[in-house]
């Protein structure tokens, strides 16, 4: 069984570095532009059986462009909406103190959730994936900061290397279950 994950296409607040966590912003043109270059790879890929996307716009307008390429419907998971980034929503990555909540896994950022609530929904839905999926590959069409935790799944992450992850718009990573 492989998991594949990608991260929705380009919003324009991607763009300019903003903070897009629960803020629902649909995809910018470049956005679909690479949405449909994913929808081309997963169709060359030629094994994907199911696909599984965040409720949020972006992720969905990404993950209809490869349904409509592999002829697969996109099932809606709400466990894979992106990180509640409270009181840093809209504003610069860059913002003082930002980083430093990332980094604070146990404790919420002002106004939303913790490392520990995203690791908890992200690895359920794995999870369940393999228990109801088994002899299928999986694509699943979420956010950056899903994408940070679903690679902590499969692999071992220093804080460091945790903060520092980083998924391209539509790239696509593969992991065997």
């Amino acid at each position: 069984m492989k998991l594949y994950v990608t991260r929705h296409g380009e919003t324009e607040w991607n763009a300019a570095e903003r903070v897009s966590g629960i803020t629902d912003i649909a995809l910018a043109p470049e956005g679909l532009r690479q949405a449909e270059l994913l929808a081309e790879r997963c169709a060359e890929a030629g094994d994907i059986d199911r696909i599984i996307a965040s409720p949020m716009q972006r992720a969905q307008m990404t993950a209809q462009a490869v349904s409509r390429r592999i002829g697969i419907p996109v099932q809606t998971d709400e466990r894979l909406r992106e990180w509640d980034y409270g009181a840093f929503e809209g504003k610069s990555r860059k913002t003082p103190g930002f980083s430093e909540a990332k980094a604070a896994w146990g404790c919420k950022m002002p106004g939303g959730e913790s490392v520990f609530q995203i690791v908890q929904r992200a690895y359920n839905v794995i999870d369940d994936v393999k228990a109801q999926y088994p002899d299928e590959n999986v694509l699943l069409v979420c956010h950056g900061g899903i994408c940070r935790v679903i690679d902590s799944y499969f692999h071992d992450m220093t804080l460091d290397r945790f903060m520092h992850f980083f998924m391209g718009n539509c790239e696509l990573r593969v992991y065997e279950l």
